[in-house]
């Protein structure tokens, strides 16, 4: 029998969450009603006796105080529609496991498999509306027909029946083979109905390999026929795809540009390793570099006792099917990867930046997308449930709207741990497998869901894109696991660890078996979220919360011991072995042999053509507005300037309460800080910040000086507040549009070009700044082609800082301060404003893109500024970027609560002429800082030789005052009111 209890408020209570959806309803679809109230429905798929149900209902769903309980019955809510919306056969419902965990506690009892307890969210709905109305409601914005079902009901229509949404499926489950030996459409055909992703050269490379006589004996041998099996055909896809193989970055490419053609093999190892080894080798002794590039995050020296460790993720095709699911999997996800690095570390912060099209987009959508608003909201709450439930603070981040990121968002998640420099007498960040330890799985159970993601994420957006590949993490599980193995690698239970991330098994046990020289997995022993599922989806699932461990054959029986006794489930899935084999069984017939070099290595590169050729916009030609108050306002209140404020404060930044810079600084704890700032260890001032840079807009005219922008604006920012420009490393993500050549990408080789250029500048500026990279990820197919409609977003590439700040008592915020405070201009403004907000705002782009003209002084400055910081001698320090010196100013000052008087006269120019150019040029390498009476003569003198100029004064009147070139005041604004259009578009 199938029970149902429904929780709501009890009636006397107003219903906040209601009024949200309510809010959201009007918003954005336009349709009102009187009211809407919220109930949660626990669906019990198991015969319980009255008194049973009575005691969980009081002990488990329902707090007596506020709420109202009803079982087998319906709530006592008045309606004329009723939406339900629960998840669909599957899908994972973290709350619904949660209850059934509690349910089998308190009544002491263990629910057969085929039992299950199941959520539903209903919505009451009061009001003369339509069922079109009600249906428009459920699909545009309470349901995501991917991975949820919605009904909709009357007042008085019958809704006594009681879907349950089991996993029904039981086909039986076998290895099959696959007959390589076709023609070449046959093996296009295979690739993309198989979701592949494989070229043909790569279909033809795996035909030939397996037509080899060698290979054929070495099969037969294990009891294997000539034909490719599902499970090595699936294993080698995801293995070689662009999600885990970056094909395109280590590409042999012919670069041809006006000054000739040259060819560069692997851009990844041309500019991006290279950059990072040649840093290295120049520091020498200073090297605080410990592992970069060859585990899942990057490792740095924090101190002479612990490890700093960083990684950041993307998660866009997901996020574009399903915001918030997709999102969601991307913080969980990216936590495991610093989780899995070396011997494992302590979680300490998340970061993330979000690429949407704007919130106000008004056009016709597109086939399978969802709305930017929808988009926005679904993917805020995913992180925000993926982080805060972890009880990790999220400290850093950025948002950029554009209409390119329709097609699909860019989700770009980080996390970064902290490690002891030597766990049990050996380096933390080293690990290996060793022949005979035992392959041990731990945390979530295998299901469906993630199933092709490493090889959907290498594709674009279109009509046959899997729905399988959408996943929801599950952070109280994942928090359970990571709990239970730190405490089982302080007890050297385990010799290595990785997570279970694109490609599942496939690719954490192949991987490890490269540390001890092969693997030998048994698939039919792993636990499952239910039946049903082929030997080849439980090998590639890409299911959450899961970390595969080699633990030493005499330690096993401790380590599931201690899982055993945290309830964290843990299975011997086989051992580690020395063969040179990825040796796969099912039940104890093998499924998959694979040699190693074979699975790794056998991948042909590919081999491309790039061509540059600049491309010229219209540059614009009006008039200098002789009052800039106006403008200023709305350059403030644009989608990529305005307050984020509504946003942050969803994200817990202060759990583990190692936060010193917030988010939001300043009087009344609101302004944009540049950077985060944070003591990880309590005991002692020394502490870490955390920044980035990103300007899609500078690549619609040359990706490398976006590059270089956007590595000069994360080290900017981490040196505002108070980072050591000595000690500083950062993390490399790029997306792109697709780059080859082919009828669909007519323009491919230009594509290409820029992320060469974008290369060249990371190469270039990273050298100079001596900034290593330690890690990084590249998406490399974020276009969206469905029928005729083809969008691609603008090259992308979000620069990550992370920095050491030596005494955390030093730290900086952007705020003003104190009235009499002297202000000063960093740096040297020049006539760049191609790419700008400012120019965007009038609909031009422009050719005069921001430039990092002189790397060499520019790191000179940040140093000559960081020996200042650390005499104490700033008051404030907020960098520059979008709309340049004008919307800084306006924010130093309303953060701060404060007003400022203003001479663009005094500025260091360089060819600039106008007001408005003076204002708003994006400049980079500049920073406003602000000093109080006291330190000037000594600021003055520790920046002396650089360009570095008084330009004004704090005031306590609350007016921003700027004066121009010519002596005439330009911008006369009261500052609460920049600082309500600041906030007015997101609210706060």
């Amino acid at each position: 029998m199938t029970h149902r209890i429904e929780v709501c408020l009890k009636r006397t209570l107003p219903d906040p969450a209601g009024r949200r959806i309510m809010k959201r309803v009007s918003t954005d679809l336009g349709i009102e009603f009187r009211d809407l109230r919220i109930a949660d429905a626990f669906i019990i798929d198991r015969g319980l006796s009255p008194d049973d149900l009575a005691l969980i209902t009081e002990e488990v769903f329902r707090d007596t105080v506020v709420q109202e309980a009803y079982i087998d019955e319906s709530p006592d809510i008045p309606y004329d529609w009723l939406i339900e919306v629960g998840f669909r056969p599957g899908v994972t419902d973290n709350v619904g496991r949660t209850a059934l965990e509690a349910v089998e506690r308190t009544l002491g009892i263990r629910l057969r498999p085929e039992e299950g307890l199941y959520t539903r969210k209903l919505y009451f709905i009061e009001g003369d509306i339509s069922r079109d109305d009600a249906d428009t409601i459920a699909r545009d914005l309470l349901a995501n027909d991917l991975i949820q079902t919605r009904r909709v009901f009357a007042r008085g229509e019958d809704r006594s029946e009681i879907a349950v949404p089991r996993v029904t499926s039981q086909s039986e489950a076998v290895v099959r083979t696959i007959d390589l030996n076709v023609d070449d459409d046959e093996l296009l055909r295979i690739s993309r109905e198989g979701v592949l992703a494989l070229s043909l050269e790569e279909m033809q490379t795996l035909r030939d390999y397996f037509r080899r006589a060698d290979v054929r004996a070495l099969r037969r041998s294990h009891g294997l026929g000539e034909h490719i099996t599902d499970c090595e055909l699936e294993a080698l896809a995801q293995t070689w795809s662009e999600h885990c193989k970056h094909k395109i970055f280590n590409a042999r490419i012919q670069y041809q540009q006006p000054e000739g053609t040259r060819e560069i093999d692997s851009l990844f190892k041309s500019y991006i390793q290279g950059s990072t080894e040649r840093i290295r080798s120049e520091l020498g002794n200073r090297d605080f570099c410990l592992s970069v590039f060859k585990d899942n995050a990057g490792v740095i020296r924090f101190d002479d006792e612990w490890n700093l460790v960083f990684k950041v993720e993307t998660h866009n095709s997901p996020s574009a099917l399903d915001p918030y699911g997709g999102a969601l999997t991307g913080i969980v996800g990216v936590n495991r990867d610093p989780f899995g690095t070396g011997m494992g570390c302590r979680l300490i912060f998340n970061t993330d930046v979000f690429c949407f099209a704007p919130p106000d987009f008004e056009g016709e959508l597109p086939p399978r997308l969802l709305h930017p608003r929808r988009v926005f909201e679904g993917v805020r709450e995913g992180v925000e449930h993926g982080g805060n439930k972890s009880g990790i603070p999220t400290v850093n981040g950025a948002v950029v709207f554009d209409d390119r990121y329709l097609g699909k968002p860019l989700v770009y998640c980080g996390t970064g741990g902290i490690m002891p420099a030597v766990i049990n007498g050996r380096p933390s960040h080293v690990k290996r497998a060793r022949p005979g330890d035992r392959i041990v799985m731990t945390g979530g159970r295998i299901g469906k869901d993630g199933i092709h993601g490493a090889t959907f994420s290498s594709e674009e957006l279109h009509e046959g894109s899997p729905v399988s590949a959408v996943q929801i993490g599950d952070p109280i599980t994942q928090k359970r696991m990571t709990d239970f193995l730190l405490m089982a690698r302080d007890r050297d239970l385990y010799t290595s660890i990785t997570d279970n991330g694109a490609g599942g098994l496939s690719s954490s046990v192949g991987e490890m078996a490269r540390e001890s020289g092969g693997a030998r997995l048994f698939l039919d022993r792993a636990p499952l979220k239910y039946p049903g599922l082929q030997p080849w989806e439980i090998l590639l699932s890409e299911a959450q919360e899961r970390m595969t461990v080699a633990v030493p054959p005499e330690k096993l029986d401790e380590f599931m011991d201690l899982a055993n006794r945290l309830d964290v489930e843990a299975t011997d899935l086989g051992e580690y072995s020395d063969d040179g084999l990825f040796t796969v069984y099912w039940k104890d017939r093998p499924a998959a042999v694979l040699p190693l070099d074979f699975l790794h290595e056998g991948l042909p590169a590919m081999r491309l053509t790039a061509r540059w050729e600049p491309r010229v916009h219209a540059e614009p030609d009006f008039p200098c507005p002789a009052d800039l108050t106006a403008t200023m306002a709305n350059l403030l209140g644009r989608w990529n300037i305005c307050s984020k404020e509504r946003l942050i404060r969803q994200y817990d930044h202060e759990v583990q309460g190692g936060s010193v810079v917030k988010p939001l600084v300043g009087a009344m704890e609101d302004g944009p800080a540049d950077a985060a700032v944070l003591r990880p260890l309590l005991d002692r001032m020394r502490g870490i910040a955390v920044g980035c840079g990103i300007a899609p807009r500078y690549s619609d005219i040359d990706t490398y000086w976006m590059m270089a922008a956007v590595i000069d604006e994360a080290v900017r920012n981490i040196v505002a507040v108070g980072a050591d420009p000595d000690h500083m490393a950062g993390l490399d993500n790029f997306c792109w549009c697709d780059p080859v050549q082919s009828e669909k990408t007519p323009d491919g080789e230009y594509k290409l070009a820029q992320l060469v250029r974008a290369n060249e500048a990371l190469y270039d500026i990273t050298t100079v700044y001596r900034i290593p990279c330690i890690s990084g990820k590249d998406s490399m197919k974020n276009d969206y082609g469905i029928g005729s409609t083809r969008i691609s977003i603008p090259p992308t590439v979000l620069f990550s800082a992370v920095g050491i700040v030596p005494d955390v008592r030093k730290a900086v915020t952007s705020d003003f301060k104190r009235r009499g405070d002297a202000v000063y201009m960093l740096g040297v403004t020049r006539d760049e404003t191609g790419g700008t907000e400012y120019f965007a705002s009038k609909g031009f782009i422009g050719n005069k893109v921001p430039k990092v003209a002189d790397p060499e002084q520019a790191v000179a400055l940040y140093r000559a500024l960081h020996r200042a910081i650390l005499g104490g001698l700033v008051a404030s320090c907020h960098d520059l970027s979008d709309g340049g010196l004008g919307i800084a100013l306006a924010e130093s000052s309303f953060s701060g609560g404060l007003g400022a008087q203003i001479r663009l006269a005094d500025l260091p120019l360089e060819g600039v002429d106008r007001d408005d150019v003076a204002l708003f040029s994006e400049t980079p390498c500049r920073l406003l800082v602000s000093v109080g009476p006291d330190a000037q003569e000594a600021f003055e003198h520790a920046l002396d030789g650089f360009p570095c100029a008084r330009i004004g004064e704090v005031t306590e009147t609350p007016r921003l005052e700027v004066e121009g070139l010519s002596g005439e005041t330009v911008v006369n604004a009261d500052i609460e009111e920049l600082k309500r259009k600041w906030q007015e578009p997101l609210g706060t």
